[in-house]
């Protein structure tokens, strides 16, 4: 403050004195407002460069905006927190019922997937009870299952089970001559088994002719159908439930004819809005005051998101002053080294952070009011917006001179450790490749998994002799 206050006596001064003597001291004039324009500028460029610390000592003003990062950093933590509480009991409960299907549909299954696929078979008589046994418990599906479950609408919005099966055109027997005639054109027959067929006694169904499975051409048997279900569990946590639909697939795959059908189980787990749900208690109550808590983080990180803006406005006008101060009084240019030291990289980080933290928390209070459903995407943004702004705080670790000199070491080594990690992983991936041809077939236990493509790293050009950086600039005052 008492630079500004001299700076701004010797304008004054400097004002006064050329209506006193007259255009013949031009010259002076001309070269005390320099000097008074030299002045100015050199207090804000030392001010910009100050941690919050030193500006507080400098001009006794409150560091809003360090106050602001630190309640930003508590509130989002905790918003993340509840909101992985909550999506952990929603991937749980889709394993789960994942595993609860397995052993409904799959006939002798052990619990435990042999490979990628669930189980397997090996005769024709255990084909045949595999699949009548999925499609039997199906039927008896609310009297033999412990979920809350019920019967969902498929693709044509029939209920229904549809059992699909792919087989060869044409016979593809081994003859005595051991010629072998093979038509490569692949048909699909389909039928849907709806619950009053299902229920009938005589259960005709099952010697109709689709039925008859021509195991020399068959190449895959599909059962499909749709089950709803809801996750009473958040009631605990006061929370509205979830309603569920289920998409069910069960394929014999029979591909190989090596003698071997590999049964995969697989089910998609969509969250739909629950229709007709009367819940009484506190849920509601307890749903409100989540959204006005995720509202508030909004606000703070609209403040923030303001203020850093605000901070990289003011920075880039003072890089202006700069440079037009220097092509004016020295006719030489700042070199792009000393430009980028105007944009805090730290600032372009937090405003990320809080625009990802916005809409995460747009489409959690969404998913809180059960009209979104994208658990995925709020779980990214809100994840990576709370990782950005703990990797924050290391700026203001550097205010501090012996985690100043550990992040320093940091910057200086970091091109050379991607370097060596470029280098190392040319060996890494020609030895994967190796690996999965020579050992990968041979032992099931090796798996060799592709690593990621790494960035290329990239030199950074040195500025020439006649540029000039600012920080040796403030450093001389």
């Amino acid at each position: 403050m008492p630079g500004r206050v001299e700076s701004l006596d010797l304008r004054v001064r400097s004002r006064a004195l050329g209506r006193s003597w007259g255009p013949r001291h031009g010259n002076t004039m001309a070269q005390l407002d320099s000097e008074v324009k030299e002045e100015c500028l050199r207090e804000d460029l030392k001010f910009y460069f100050m941690n919050p610390c030193e500006k507080y000592r400098a001009r006794h003003q409150i560091p809003w905006k360090l106050g602001l990062q630190i309640l930003k950093i508590l509130m989002v933590t905790t918003q993340l927190v509840r909101f992985g509480l909550g999506n952990q009991l929603v991937v749980a409960f889709k394993e789960d019922n994942t595993v609860a299907f397995k052993h409904l549909f799959l006939k002798d299954y052990s619990g435990t997937d042999e490979d990628d696929y669930s189980c397997s078979i090996y005769t024709q008589e255990d084909a045949y009870e595999s699949i009548f046994f999925a499609i039997s418990q199906y039927h008896r599906l609310k009297n033999i299952s412990l979920a809350t479950l019920d019967y969902g609408e498929n693709e044509d919005n029939r209920i229904g089970l549809k059992v699909c099966k792919q087989h060869y055109k044409r016979e593809t027997r081994l003859s005595s001559n051991e010629t072998l005639n093979i038509d490569s054109d692949i048909e699909i027959d389909c039928v849907l088994l709806d619950l009053p067929t299902l229920s009938e006694s005589s259960q005709a169904w099952k010697q109709s002719a689709f039925f008859r499975l021509e195991f020399y051409r068959l190449l895959q048997v599909e059962i499909s159908f749709h089950l709803k279900g809801i996750d009473l569990q958040t009631i605990h946590s006061r929370e509205l439930p979830d309603c569920y639909v289920f998409q069910n697939t069960i394929i014999f795959d029979n591909k190989a004819h090596s003698g071997k059908i590999k049964i995969y189980f697989d089910s998609k787990a969509n969250i739909e809005e629950c229709r007709a749900l009367n819940i009484s208690g506190s849920t509601q109550k307890n749903t409100q005051y989540v959204l006005v808590f995720d509202a508030f983080v909004i606000l703070i990180c609209l403040a923030s998101l303001v203020l850093c803006t605000r901070s990289i406005v003011l920075a880039l006008r003072l890089r202006k002053r700069f440079l037009d101060f220097f092509l004016e009084k020295y006719n030489r240019r700042v070199c792009d080294t000393g430009r980028w030291e105007f944009v805090s990289g730290w600032f372009v980080l937090v405003i990320i952070s809080d625009l990802m933290t916005i809409v995460g928390s747009i489409l959690k209070m969404e998913i809180k009011a059960k009209t979104l459903t994208n658990y995925d995407l709020c779980s990214i943004l809100l994840g990576t917006s709370t990782l950005f702004v703990w990797v924050g705080v290391i700026r203001y670790l550097g205010y501090f001179q012996a985690y100043n000199v550990l992040i320093l070491t940091m910057q200086a080594s970091l091109p050379k450790v991607l370097r060596f990690c470029a280098c190392a992983g040319m060996i890494y991936l020609g030895y994967t490749f190796c690996g999965w041809i020579v050992l990968g077939p041979y032992h099931e236990k090796i798996i060799f998994r592709f690593p990621a493509r790494r960035k290329e790293v990239k030199n950074a050009k040195s500025c020439f002799p006649a540029c000039v950086t600012v920080q040796p600039y403030i450093e001389l005052f």
